[in-house]
């Protein structure tokens, strides 16, 4: 009689679950745009959201910890003409994020680990160089302050933000880029696009080094909406998350060496759709809960953080599901990519959990050599030769004045007790 043999893997019993109703994210007006980006972004830090706005577009971003309703008049990012189409947070900073919008611009934004007393108007730079709507932003996985754009023009740019400068430009592509996703140290990236092929692309040598695969490795059926699908890939765990936009269902997939390649882990099934989906760095993660993964699911009025836990009985480290990860330390300078250097990500050990590190201010060097054009969105501060966003500086004056005024209230209080106990002992009624 033969005996069928199970698959062995640490990761077959992965369960989703949703985080209770006051961990999740309420009241957000989530953008009604008809885009195929995933609308939502997320770091150990920051949740940021694309979401509907009168006279162009705009961004929540909330720091993790504020769960709950939010408020209505909660400070948002507004500083594009047009909707925001897609969104990115800067691997290697927390606080910086990068947008791309239907204006035709793509900017980059330095986020406030406060809660800021305004809107923020003001980004650090603006990005122009496409001439038609800038639907992706990405960041070079390994290499600091480089970010990769792609137009409704076909046109892709890659951009030192670091001095606002765009380094190279590619058009390779006939019709429309759906998607780009980078490989692990960033030499590569993958592309899809409207003529239905995918091309893997080398940047600095400006070439497309291969065309749609002969034979794919293994097929799936999916049993899904016509909506597009989201891919979210876990490199520390081989893990694929698909979530179908208009679907209400993510199924997971592991990925080996050996035929057939593609394992089908399961499925996380709610009642209502997504409108997009964020995905937590490794890093961001609960690893005393056995949390190996987090999507922020987005509803039309709210996110809804999913957490996908490993049962384990043990309270002690897991060594195997948490190999070393990638950290927020970029191996590169963006000046040694663009001269032809690799390097894999700078990893971090999660053994003792991870802290975020404090607001880092991105500087722009010098302005954008190729715009002749005085720049209405920078702001150049008067020392060092640099470009700091006035709106970060004058909420930190902000900031100060109220910390100061707190402080002053406290000691004017202290000194009313005193003068009040002093009063006493000189009249003898002490």
């Amino acid at each position: 009689m033969s005996r069928r043999v199970v698959r062995q893997s640490k990761f077959r019993h992965v369960f989703g679950q949703p985080v209770k109703a006051d961990q999740a994210y309420e009241d957000i007006r989530v953008s009604k745009v008809t885009w195929d980006s995933s609308f939502c972004t997320v770091n150990p830090k920051f949740l940021a959201i694309i979401v509907e706005s009168s006279g162009g577009g705009a961004i929540l971003a909330l720091p993790l910890s504020k769960t709950g309703r939010v408020d209505k008049n909660y400070p948002l990012v507004v500083g594009h003409t047009g909707p925001v189409l897609d969104i990115d947070w800067c691997p290697h900073n927390d606080n910086i994020l990068a947008s791309g919008s239907e204006d035709c611009t793509a900017m980059v934004w330095q986020i406030p680990d406060y809660t800021p007393v305004r809107p923020l108007t003001e980004p650090i730079v603006t990005l122009e160089g496409h001439s038609k709507r800038v639907g992706i932003v990405s960041w070079h996985p390994t290499a600091r302050n480089i970010l990769l754009t792609a137009g409704s023009d076909n046109l892709i740019i890659i951009w030192n933000v670091g001095t606002g400068e765009p380094l190279l430009s590619m058009d390779d592509h006939p019709d429309l880029i759906y998607n780009v996703s980078w490989n692990r140290n960033g030499s590569l990236f993958c592309t899809t696009c409207k003529d239905k092929k995918v091309r893997v692309i080398d940047p600095r040598k400006r070439e497309v080094i291969a065309t749609n695969f002969e034979e794919p490795i293994a097929l799936q059926e999916m049993d899904t909406s016509n909506g597009v699908l989201l891919p979210l890939y876990d490199c520390d765990t081989n893990i694929v998350y698909l979530c179908g936009k208009g679907d209400s269902s993510i199924r997971y997939f592991e990925i080996t060496d050996e035929p057939p390649y593609v394992h089908y882990l399961s499925t996380y099934s709610s009642k209502e759709p997504q409108r997009g989906m964020g995905f937590m760095p490794k890093r961001g993660l609960d690893v005393s809960k056995c949390e190996i993964a987090r999507l922020y699911k987005l509803h039309e009025r709210k996110c809804e953080p999913i957490q996908m836990t490993v049962p384990r009985k043990s309270d002690l480290f897991q060594d195997d599901l948490y190999p070393d990860t990638a950290g927020p330390e970029p191996a590169l300078e963006a000046e040694d990519w663009l001269e032809g250097k690799d390097s894999d990500p700078v990893l971090i050990s999660l053994r003792d959990g991870y802290v975020p590190a404090k607001n880092r201010e991105l500087k722009v060097v010098k302005k954008n050599i190729l715009d002749s054009r005085p720049a209405p969105r920078r702001s150049m501060s008067s020392c060092d030769g640099t470009f700091a966003p006035q709106q970060v500086m004058f909420e930190k004056l902000v900031e100060e004045i109220q910390n100061l005024k707190a402080t002053v209230q406290s000691q004017e209080k202290r000194i009313c007790d005193l003068e009040n106990k002093l009063s006493k002992f000189t009249n003898g009624t002490a």
